[in-house]
């Protein structure tokens, strides 16, 4: 009843018409950024970042929020009428839907995509009611030493699943904890890494290194390395489900959410591997004709599993993000920045700091998934219209937004060149493939991790002994030297496997 009744008054200051606007236009924007390939949420919150210092929180994050999950919804039009997953996400959508559009099926693939999205949306909306205030209530009896290994579990899971290796994702995670130390030391009072700049006193902005990271440097990329490249589009059908292909759609979908929701719940990172899991496990249990349209005419099985796991993953990973402060994706690691620009840590401590605001925003997914769906299925014409912008005048006007955005935050010339700089290095780490999520991540949990294992060793009085004394955090260490090992030594046993099979 605490629940239902804390849920009520998360509706009633969700549905006030200033945060009603805010939900419809993350929503519609998130759409948006998703239809429109290459850019992705992440870049588009971390160009929106610098409006945290003008809007009242609770309508800022369910802004925010909107954009988040509406992206998810938008990917799935480029995937399906011009394979061209805007999101990772979208990749395996892209697989069936395209194949399915150029069958004359484009509004089945797109109906699926939009239906699938909210069911899954929606089912994982409600295990995040119910399950996040007992998982916060649980993680406030964990002390520093746990804290501590929790972050290095998130350090561990995100740098190694986001990144294409883990030697990569370790090293971006590195560069992000080193610039997480920039500033004043929180305990001595000590300035560290300024190199005598005044302006780094205050240590760097989160918002500055997300929006150079993802909005200046995307944008730098494409004008150096993408060029100009025209994309064909499928003929748009009528977005229609005939009695056959709901048939088919809704155990898919009930499947993709049951096996999203897991990974979005556990700091396993990203949308990957539950959508192509959910594509392995449709194309095992298809039968006869069905089977034989995977790969060929397209399968609409194919399409609604792993949308529905994909939506449920981006839904479901808001419980380790508001009850742990542990982000799992590009786009929750600058959310959490987000969260820290208004002065607030999301963790187990937040349902009882800021309960108003983290119930307002959980009644505002249930509003948005309503939102999206009447905004992709009948206006789904209306986004594909979006398509036609030329990329090259879209990115410029990107970068713009960027660069006012961030200047606004303390007018500074200094800011901008370290933005510009940013952007930069943002732009030779995608060029040899170093992921960006670590580095926000790093920087952001760092300075929270330095703190609890200063804490933690205060405890044990200088001895690390502390952290093999407690239960809980010895689980921890062994689940972080599980996710280290176990993928090699899988990779290994696979090699030997088919070497044992060559022979």
């Amino acid at each position: 009843m605490d629940i239902l009744s804390a849920l009520l008054h998360g509706f009633a200051v969700a549905i006030t018409p200033a945060n009603l606007l805010w939900a419809l236009v993350g929503c519609a924007l998130g759409t948006a950024v998703g239809v429109l390939p290459g850019i992705g949420p992440a870049v588009a919150v971390a160009m929106l970042l610098p409006i945290t210092a003008k809007v009242e929180i609770t309508s800022s994050m369910i802004f925010f929020a909107g954009i988040y999950y509406g992206a998810m919804y938008g990917g799935s039009t480029t995937s399906i009428l011009l394979n061209t997953p805007g999101e990772t996400a979208s990749m395996v959508t892209a697989m069936e839907g395209n194949k399915m559009a150029k069958s004359g099926r484009a509004g089945a693939a797109l109906a699926t995509a939009a239906i699938g999205s909210f069911v899954a949306g929606t089912i994982a909306t409600v295990i995040v009611t119910l399950f996040a205030p007992y998982v916060a209530d649980f993680a406030v009896r964990l002390g520093p030493p746990e804290y501590f290994l929790l972050m290095v579990l998130a350090f561990t899971t995100v740098s190694a699943v986001l990144g294409k290796s883990t030697v990569r994702g370790m090293t971006s995670l590195f560069i992000g904890l080193a610039v997480g130390l920039i500033g004043l030391d929180q305990i001595s009072g000590q300035a560290r890494y300024t190199f005598g700049v005044a302006e780094l006193l205050d240590g760097i902005e989160i918002v500055l290194v997300a929006v150079g990271l993802f909005a200046v440097a995307e944008v730098l990329y494409f004008g150096l390395y993408e060029g100009r490249e025209h994309e064909t589009q499928n003929r748009m059908s009528r977005v229609y489900m005939s009695g056959s292909d709901w048939k088919r759609s809704i155990p898919a979908w009930l499947r993709g959410t049951a096996i999203g929701t897991p990974f979005g719940c556990i700091p396993a990172g990203g949308t990957e591997i539950p959508t192509f899991l959910s594509y392995a496990v449709e194309k095992k249990l298809a039968k006869g004709e069905h089977r034989a349209e995977f790969g060929g005419a397209g399968a609409i099985e194919g399409v609604a599993g792993p949308e529905a796991a994909n939506n449920a993953t981006v839904t479901a990973a808001m419980i380790p993000l508001l009850t742990l402060g542990i982000p799992t994706s590009n786009t929750t690691a600058i959310l959490l920045g987000a969260f820290q620009n208004y002065g607030i840590q999301p963790g187990p401590q937040l349902f009882t700091t800021s309960a108003a605001l983290v119930w307002a925003l959980i009644a505002s997914l249930y509003i948005g998934n309503v939102m999206l769906l009447i905004l992709n299925l009948p206006l789904v014409k209306l986004w594909v219209q979006l398509l036609k912008i030329p990329k090259p005048q879209l990115y410029a006007g990107i970068l713009i937004f960027a660069t006012v955005g961030a200047y606004g935050m303390r007018q500074s010339a200094f800011d901008l060149v370290l933005l510009w700089g940013i952007g930069l290095a943002g732009v030779l780490m995608r060029r040899f493939d170093f992921p960006t999520a670590p580095v926000v991540v790093g920087m952001i949990l760092g300075p929270l991790a330095e703190a609890q294992l200063r804490n933690a060793l205060s405890i044990g009085e200088g001895s690390g002994r502390v952290f093999l004394e407690r239960p809980m955090s010895v689980a921890l260490m062994v689940v972080i030297v599980a996710v280290l090992v176990l993928p090699r030594l899988l990779k290994v046993l696979s090699a030997r496997r088919e070497a044992a099979a060559a022979a």
